[in-house]
């Protein structure tokens, strides 16, 4: 099995080892705890890219869910996407996680930092016809459910 980007409770939300998607959250959520800079302006955090490519990402949940399934339906060689059939812009993520996180501050892109691929998305057509998989959680459920799990640990 051949999964996207992961994301979920749980994930590695390190500043220097973590995903995009935790990286965000965790820079979102811990910069409105801050409130105001020192200088009295709103809080801002930094964003790599230009926000131009898009990634595919899947809930843990749903991984899970399609590593039994293959499990117990799938027995042949190919190599088999698990995804979750839906792409999005940096860009975009980074405002739907600032709007989930209630983070209102300013948004500071980095374009002197790489973009990284242009797009990330799988075909995971052969996961719905082998052993019928299909990612069951909306992107904004998953992102919520990931934002609150971050909210409720200590740090």
């Amino acid at each position: 099995l051949l999964p996207v980007n992961l994301y979920g409770p749980g994930d590695n939300f390190d500043s220097e080892s973590s995903h995009v998607i935790p990286a965000l959250i965790k820079k979102c959520v811990d910069a409105q705890r801050r409130g105001l800079s020192p200088q009295g302006t709103v809080p801002e955090i930094l964003v790599w890219g230009t926000g131009k490519p898009t990634r595919e990402f899947l809930y843990v949940e749903d991984a899970a869910e399609a590593i039994i399934l293959a499990t117990e339906k799938y027995n042949k060689s190919e190599p088999v996407n698990i995804g979750a059939g839906f792409e999005i812009s940096i860009k975009n993520l980074v405002k739907l996680i600032a709007k989930l996180t209630g983070f209102k501050g300013k948004i500071i892109w980095d374009k002197t930092k790489p973009d990284g691929q242009p797009r990330r998305c799988l075909d995971t057509s052969r996961a719905a016809k082998e052993f019928g998989f299909k990612a069951k959680t909306k992107f904004e459920e998953g992102l919520a459910r990931t934002i609150e799990w971050y909210k409720g640990i200590k740090h």
